[in-house]
Formats: structure tokens, C-alpha cells, sequence
């Protein structure tokens, strides 16, 4: 996981003008692959903000994880860095559903030259000072659109901007001005409010570094039924993240709790007992609880283990109706507290302050002179 700063780090070694350069992938299979390996050509490349394209190594240049290299552009070249080579590749390419039969992958040119990366360096330095101009010709053309972030291509011929966007913005004049302002190919990128939470980067309600803006690469949909499966109060203030979306980490335990529910009766299956019927009010998971009132007396909740509801229900199937929820439910007993004796091992009053001997012993004199006279 990169640190996540934004602005680079003088302490690291992979320090990058544009924000960290610890790769937010591992590869797995390092040391594993076989020289004679048919996939040992294939590549990932990182670029800005953890974006990352894949290529074919068709020279056969000796590379490896962390160097940075000249690639193929749409035109002209740019410069990333390498994450992953060989067969791991492979399985990114599977997982991404990307058929390099149909679509053949670009090639690497290079391994970067000193003239490659000054070139490099000279259009990451033009990012700033183009965003800032950017936004600036936006409100004067009042477009409804937010700009997020301006991206240089290595060969500083072509600038990516992206930006989000409610409703289908008219940009073409926009474009036009664009090129005569800063003298490159431009190209507009729409982003969702998911993806410019990652690029802007922050930290979470948990206190951590957001996961979109650290190992996070895919962003599946997110819905209310997330929460409410895991019993979570429907609070967008709770619930939502910083991109005003839905928290993804809504979905990181979901499967484990319905896997969990399973066990579970539905919440809309009623226990019948000879008091009355008995509705579902909560549950907890983890403790493998259930809690039920009375429907006709709704006002005390009887808290039932998983086991015994199951019980009762189960008897409800054969016909069989217990006496009442109150015969289930184990009483709780308060904790016993065992005193020790402690006597002479503390004193009460060692906060108090002690008057001096010699005060004390004045005012004894002062008293048996005054009897004197």
C-alpha cells in the first residue's frame, strides 16, 4: 500500500513527484516463473494516480519490478513504472477480462533514458500550474463540471483531464481552447465521484488511509441492503463516505454475514406459544442471538440463543406449541464481586497533609504559658 501523501516523500526511496511510488500490488508468484515461461514477455505499468496498462516486452529487454520504462502511447510514448511481469500478469488480464487475441497489447520501447526522464520530469512539473488555469477557463465557460485532475503523457504531447460531471457536458469549445492555451493534444476523461475520492485521497472515518486511494483498483456497486443485512442503522451521515456514496467497506464482510444468516429464521416467521405469537425484533450475529416480544405485549423483549429458537420453531412444525418465551430465557446473574482484605495495605488517609511537629509544638508552649499566668 502506498503512503497515500499525494505530494511524494523525501524518506522513501521510490519517492515520485506525483505521490508515492510503493507498488499497491504484490506479486505472488515472484521466483516461481520459469525462464521458459510463454508469459514471461507480458507487463503491468503504473502510471499517475495508480492507473495501470499492460504491455508486451517483444524485444526482450531484461526488466524488472520497479523499473521505470518508455512505453507505446496513442502517440508518441509516455513513462510508467513496472508492477508485474510474467504469468501473474496473465491472471490480471483473466480477471480483467481483457482478450489480447482481439485487442494485441502495446509494446515496450525502452528501458527510460536520462533525456526520457528529464522530459518526464518537465511535464509532471506542468501539472499543477495547468490545473489550476484549467479550472479557472472552466468557470469562464460556466460548464457544469468539476475538474479532478490533469495527467501529462511522458512525452509532454498530449494531456488526460478528468473530471465529474452530473449531466452530458457540451465541451468542444472548451477542447479548442484548451490546445491553444497549452499547446498539447487534449483528451477528456469521465470519472465517477468513487474515482476522484481515490485520486484526491484521505482519511477515513476508521482513521486509515481511504482503500480507493490505496490497494482499492475496482469499485462494485454498493447498496443500502449491505447495511441492513449486517444490521446496521440507515444513517446516510454513518454509512456514506467521503465521496457521499455508500462506505465499500459496507461490502468487505457481507458475505460472512449472509453465509451466517443462513442459519438464521426469516425475520418474518412468527413463534407461537400458548401466551401468544412472538415477532422478530433484532438479532446479533456474533453472539448468535435473537430477540422477540409478544406481539399482543410488545413491551418486553425476550432475548433467545439461535439454538433455542430453532427448537421452538421446529415444535411449531410438528403441531407442538410451547408454554411461553418465559421458560427459554436463562436469568442473568449479576457477577459476584469477591472482597479481599486489604487492611493495612493502604491507608485512607495518605492524601492528607501533615501538619509539621513544629507548629504543633509551639502552640502546646503558647497554651501552657497562658496557664502560667
Amino acid at each position: 500500500m502506498g503512503c497515500g501523501t499525494g505530494g511524494g516523500c523525501d524518506g522513501c526511496e521510490v519517492s515520485e513527484k506525483r505521490g508515492c511510488g510503493t507498488s499497491s500490488v504484490f506479486n505472488w508468484l515472484s521466483g516461481i516463473d520459469s525462464q521458459n515461461d510463454k508469459y514471461k514477455n507480458l507487463v503491468e505499468v503504473r502510471f499517475k494516480k495508480n492507473r495501470k496498462e499492460y504491455f508486451d516486452n517483444k524485444k526482450s529487454l531484461v526488466l524488472a519490478e520497479g523499473d521505470l520504462v518508455a512505453v507505446e502511447g496513442n502517440s508518441g510514448h509516455d513513462i510508467g513504472k513496472i508492477t508485474l511481469i510474467g504469468s501473474i500478469v496473465n491472471l490480471q488480464l483473466k480477471r480483467k477480462k481483457i482478450n489480447i487475441d482481439k485487442e494485441p497489447l502495446k509494446k515496450i520501447y525502452r528501458l527510460a533514458k536520462e533525456t526520457d526522464l528529464e522530459k518526464w520530469g518537465n511535464a509532471i512539473d506542468l501539472e499543477e500550474s495547468t490545473l489550476k488555469k484549467a479550472k479557472l477557463i472552466i468557470n469562464n465557460h460556466k460548464l457544469e463540471m468539476k475538474l479532478v485532475d490533469v495527467e501529462f503523457q511522458g512525452d509532454k504531447s498530449k494531456a488526460i483531464f478528468y473530471y465529474t460531471a452530473e449531466k452530458r457536458v457540451d465541451f468542444r469549445e472548451l477542447i479548442k481552447e484548451y490546445s491553444r492555451t497549452f499547446g498539447v493534444r487534449i483528451e477528456m476523461k469521465q470519472i465517477g465521484v468513487r474515482q476522484e475520492s481515490a485520486m484526491v485521497g484521505g482519511i477515513g472515518s476508521c482513521g486509515r488511509e481511504l482503500c480507493c486511494s490505496t490497494w482499492m483498483t475496482e469499485f462494485p456497486p454498493v447498496s443500502t441492503s449491505s447495511a441492513r443485512y449486517q444490521q446496521l442503522s440507515i444513517n446516510p451521515q454513518k454509512i456514506s463516505g467521503q465521496c457521499g456514496k455508500l462506505k465499500c467497506c459496507l461490502n468487505f464482510e457481507l458475505d460472512s454475514y449472509l453465509d451466517s444468516l443462513k442459519r438464521f429464521p426469516k425475520s418474518k416467521l412468527s413463534l407461537k406459544t400458548k401466551k401468544g405469537d412472538a415477532k422478530q425484533i433484532k438479532i446479533d450475529v456474533f453472539k448468535r442471538r435473537l430477540w422477540y416480544v409478544y406481539k399482543n405485549q410488545a413491551s418486553e423483549m425476550f432475548e433467545l440463543s439461535l439454538n433455542q429458537v430453532l427448537k421452538i420453531i421446529e415444535d411449531n412444525k410438528n403441531d407442538k406449541t410451547v408454554h411461553s418465551l418465559e421458560e427459554f430465557v436463562v436469568e442473568k446473574q449479576a457477577p459476584k464481586i469477591d472482597f479481599k482484605n486489604v487492611v493495612g495495605q493502604d491507608n485512607i488517609n495518605r492524601f492528607d497533609k501533615k501538619k509539621s511537629k513544629k507548629k504543633n509544638f509551639k502552640k502546646r508552649n503558647n497554651r501552657k504559658s497562658k496557664k502560667n499566668e
